[in-house]
Parts: C-alpha cells; structure tokens; sequence
C-alpha cells in the first residue's frame, strides 16, 4: 500500500476493524467472477485448518470469506469495474500504472 502512495480521496477500509460483508463480496466476485481468485491460500488460517489439501468449490470459498478477514488477499483496489488484488509484483505494477492513468 505504501509503494502505491494513495491519495486521501481514494476510500480505504482496514478489514481487521470492518470484515468483507456479504454485499462488498457480492460486488468483488461481479467484477472477478470467482472466489478461488479472492482467495490468499498463503494465509496461516489457510494452512492450519489444512484447507489447501482439500477439495474447496465456489460457496465453501465464499464462506471462508466471510468467516475471517484473513482469507482475503490484500490489497484490494476497486476503481468502478477495475478490480486489483493481492500483493505480487505484477499487480502491484498493474495498480500503479492505472492509478497514474487516472
């Protein structure tokens, strides 16, 4: 968040404090079209309820995102239909050169 330098105008929500509800998710998988994507299987609640090892589908991914902050990949940028999630390389370079088209 701090390589991208967002300006006040730009709205953040510190999901710790304000959980994903069902109508912020809702608007994420419109615009992504699947939970997996949404997913951070890197997460260490991921990995000690050995969620990777099992077979998961849409509705038990979308669970799982309601149920702790921690499945979410962070961050996420929303720009009206432009969605860009987690923190690799290639997204964040993504988010930068949108954000300085704008």
């Amino acid at each position: 968040m701090k390589d991208l330098d967002l300006d006040d105008s730009i709205q953040k929500i510190d999901i710790k404090k304000n959980p994903i509800n069902k109508d912020q998710l809702n608007y994420l998988y419109k615009i992504e079209g699947c939970y997996e994507n949404l997913i951070n299987k890197r997460a260490q609640l991921f990995k000690t309820l050995s969620l990777s090892n099992n077979v998961l589908g849409e509705n038990d991914f979308k669970k799982l995102l309601l149920k702790h902050y921690t499945f979410l990949k962070r961050p996420v940028l929303v720009y009206d239909n432009y969605l860009f999630i987690g923190n690799s390389s290639k997204v964040t370079i993504e988010m930068k050169k949108f954000l300085s088209e704008q």
